[in-house]
């Protein structure tokens, strides 16, 4: 493991003789074009706006470019300068790619992009969830996560997690100026981890924490299924703060 893949709470002490590394201290991103592929859905669009507004160029991406460009030009995206294009020439045209599909076509989707995803800094924000009559439970795929699956269908991309917990309500919500909210962002590299920190921190009110590997993605992604009860008893639109950082 190099220095440059350890986690953020791995970084020299004072026992080195070396002076630790401000965590916060995070890359300049604000150069990035972001694609975000299930940009015709809810989160989808909340992201692609709240990023447009921060001033990244936005590619939203569909299994249909005719949908996707529909959507670029709604009442929430038009005037934005987000654009519209099919899956693939969203992954190709953009820097960092954001996954945000229903679980359901979540491999699929990314096994037919494997090509266009090669290299690329991928940002899985997919919840595996069930629903029954009591409410909504976390699934457990057979990767261990849906961001371990990613890794998994995309050996040659750099696949990080992060957005899990974001209400969709609030980010297609032009009236709501900032999101309190931190972002819990996962990942091997810290460089990969560190950007997409940065990224969110982009956002108004929010932060990007990291917190941990990809390995402890399941438990990030499975707290989503008591967000939406906090939700559902307190009609609200719940969020995370991470306390003493």
């Amino acid at each position: 493991m190099t220095a440059n893949d350890a986690p953020n709470d791995a970084a020299p002490g004072p026992a080195t003789g070396k002076t630790a590394r401000d965590p916060w201290d995070l890359p300049d991103v604000s150069d990035l074009t972001i694609g975000v592929l299930g940009g015709t859905g809810d989160q989808g669009r909340g992201l692609a706006y709240r990023f447009s507004r921060a001033g990244h160029r936005v590619i939203i991406g569909s299994r249909s470019a005719e949908r996707a460009r529909e959507v670029a030009a709604d009442e929430l995206l038009a005037g934005t300068g987000v654009e519209g294009d099919d899956n693939a020439g969203c992954a190709r045209r953009s820097d960092v790619v954001i996954v945000a599909v229903p679980w359901g076509g979540h491999a699929a989707t990314l096994t037919a992009l494997r090509e266009e995803l090669t290299g690329k800094l991928v940002v899985d924000c997919v919840n595996p969830l069930g629903f029954d009559k009591k409410g909504a439970y976390p699934l457990r795929p057979e990767e261990g996560s849906a961001a371990e699956q990613a890794a998994a269908l995309l050996p040659d991309s750099r696949v990080t997690a992060a957005f899990h917990h974001l209400s969709a309500v609030l980010l297609c919500d032009p009236g709501v100026a900032e999101i309190p909210i931190d972002v819990m962002v996962l990942g091997e590299a810290r460089a990969d981890c560190e950007i997409v920190q940065a990224l969110a921190s982009r956002i108004p009110g929010m932060r990007g924490v990291f917190a941990g590997r990809l390995r402890n993605a399941h438990q990030v992604e499975a707290l989503v299924a008591n967000l939406i009860s906090v939700n559902r008893r307190y009609r609200a639109h719940a969020g995370v703060r991470l306390t003493d950082v």
